[in-house]
Parts: C-alpha cells; sequence; structure tokens
C-alpha cells in the first residue's frame, strides 16, 4: 500500500516508539505524530530516521478536532490508549474516556474523511478459557477481567457496527501481552516486569495456582512486522485478527529468565495477582493471510536483561 499521508496516535509508547523507527523511506509524504506526553517519554521522538516527513502534533485525543485534522489523510494507526491492566480499576471512567469514547469520535471522523483506521486491541478481551480461542469465538466466551480490557472490546464492538452501518474501513489487531525493548518501552506487563524485578535483586512474586497457566505473548518485532503487513498489503476489509508470537506459562518465562540470572528468587503466594489467568490465543488467521511468525520469547528476555544489566552491575552469560 501507498500510503501518501499517515496519522499515528500514542507513537511515543512501546509499540509506537519502535514502529516509527521502521518506517519505509519513499512511502509517504507526511506522517503526523499525534501524543499529549502524558507519561513524559520525549526520548521516543530522539534520533527519528531522517528520511521519513514526520510533522508532531501535541494534544488530547478526547477533545481534538480530528474531522479537520484527517482531511486528505489516507491511514489512522491509532497506539493511543491508556494500557494499564492493574491500574485501569482505578482509574476506569478516565479509560473508558480515552480507550472507547476518543477512539469512537476518531472513527467518525475517519467515515466523514474516508479515511482508514488500524485499531489495536488486545487477546485481553478472552479473559479466561479452558480451550484455545480465536476470533470466531461465541461472545460469551469474551471475559475481559479489568476496566481496560473492557474498553477495548466495547471500542472494537462499536467499530464493527460503524463499519457495517456506516461505511468505516478498518482492521483490528488483537495484540498479545508485548515483550522485547523499544526507547518507549514500560515496565508494567508481565515479561518486561520480571525482567526488571530480576536484574535489580527483586524477588518475582507469582501466585501459586497460576504458575503453569498459559498466555498469550507478542514479540515487539512481530507485533511491528505485523502492523507493516496490514499496511503494505492493504488488509483493510473490517475483520480483526490475532496477533500472537506464542502462548506460554509463567514458568517457562521463569525458566528463560533464569538462564541469565540464575540466583534469581522467586516468591510464590496464595493470593490472586492480576494478569496471571489462564487462556491460549490462536494466530492462524493472520498467518492464513501469509504473515510469518517466527520470534522467541528467550530472544527477547535475553535483550531486555542485556539492556538493564548495569542497573546492578549484572554480567550475562
Amino acid at each position: 500500500m501507498k500510503t501518501k499521508r499517515m496519522i499515528i496516535t500514542g507513537p511515543l509508547g512501546h509499540i509506537g516508539s519502535e514502529f516509527i523507527r521502521n518506517l519505509k523511506s519513499n512511502t509517504f509524504s507526511e506522517v503526523i505524530l499525534f501524543d499529549n506526553f502524558l507519561t513524559q517519554r520525549y526520548c521516543s521522538l530522539f534520533n527519528l530516521p531522517g528520511n521519513i516527513p514526520f510533522r508532531f502534533i501535541e494534544g488530547d485525543i478526547r477533545s481534538f478536532d480530528f474531522f479537520e485534522l484527517l482531511k486528505e489523510i489516507d491511514l489512522v494507526v491509532h497506539f493511543a490508549a491508556i494500557t494499564d491492566a492493574t491500574n485501569s480499576f482505578n482509574s476506569a471512567e478516565l479509560v473508558n474516556e480515552v480507550n472507547y469514547s476518543a477512539t469512537i469520535r476518531l472513527a467518525e471522523a475517519c467515515i466523514v474523511n474516508n479515511c482508514k483506521l488500524l485499531y489495536f486491541s488486545t487477546t485481553s478481551v478472552y479473559g479466561v478459557s479452558s480451550d484455545l480461542v480465536d476470533e470466531n469465538c461465541t461472545e460469551d466466551m469474551l471475559k475481559p477481567q479489568s476496566p481496560y480490557a473492557q474498553s477495548k472490546l466495547n471500542a472494537e464492538k462499536q467499530l464493527f457496527k460503524m463499519g457495517k452501518e456506516e461505511g468505516l474501513k478498518y482492521t483490528i489487531l488483537r495484540l498479545g501481552t508485548i515483550y522485547g525493548t523499544s526507547i518507549g518501552m514500560r515496565f508494567h506487563t508481565a515479561v518486561n516486569k520480571f525482567c526488571f524485578q530480576a536484574v535489580i535483586g527483586q524477588p518475582l512474586t507469582v501466585w501459586r495456582t497460576a504458575i503453569n497457566q498459559k498466555r498469550p505473548y507478542l514479540s515487539l518485532n512481530e507485533a511491528i512486522s505485523a502492523i507493516q503487513f496490514v499496511i503494505e498489503k492493504d488488509h483493510f476489509e473490517n475483520q480483526l485478527y490475532n496477533v500472537v508470537t506464542s502462548n506460554s506459562t509463567v514458568n517457562e518465562i521463569l525458566t528463560c529468565i533464569k538462564e541469565f540470572i540464575p540466583n534469581l528468587s522467586i516468591i510464590e503466594v496464595e493470593t490472586k495477582i492480576m494478569n496471571q489467568l489462564s487462556y491460549e490465543v490462536s494466530n492462524k488467521k493472520i498467518k492464513a493471510l501469509g504473515f510469518e511468525f517466527n520470534g522467541e520469547l528467550r530472544n527477547g528476555i535475553a535483550e531486555t536483561i542485556n539492556l538493564l544489566k548495569g542497573a546492578n552491575h549484572y554480567q550475562s552469560n
């Protein structure tokens, strides 16, 4: 897909900051970066590739006039969201405003301006399942366990309706829990948080009955590749796709970390911990389009530990 002009919301975050560093030259006449600097990740704008025509706009996605900005725009890549599932319980109203209401406003502007929308949801919408789940699962199998996941599922449903009734052209990617390094990364998700705690010598607290439960994880590199794949192949047929590198257990993550930090301290507790529920997610649908997964959990963990090792004079193997 030759995209003339593109807007990226939330480009300074974990995924966005890596995505904007991997854009291909001679493809865009303008790439607009839209962010509110809420998390103050100014470093995500450092040393951007000089062959991409970037323009930065600071603004609040909840109130900005996208109807005007999207004129002559071909594509919106919509990363902007509040993504901390655990803390979303303390700010459910704000999470809904940003993740749901602002997304729908943006989609309305896309419809008016005949602009395609690439929206990022989460495999957390599945919640808990005893079986392997895919995009065709029944609605009763979608059991989001946090206001964050619920806001994403609500947005999915509304985008589907807007596509069917109002002509919105979109693609939804349900991303697994991201691991891997970027200049805008945070450490509130499982793999990254475990790596950080391990390097600085903190014990890792694990819910005892969850240690062998599976969750869907996604390599950052494969997240970027999947996004590029959708854009370049122009896959905007109002479909949603799971993007998952592997379904891994907490124990498998800990085993990988132990390779690099053998004296890792693990505390098993009886109290249920957020984000350690069990479910497996299929990635067959996007693979059927021709996308290939080659990422490895171990490589992402090694990369993260290597990045952090100086914090505790740690030397990797």
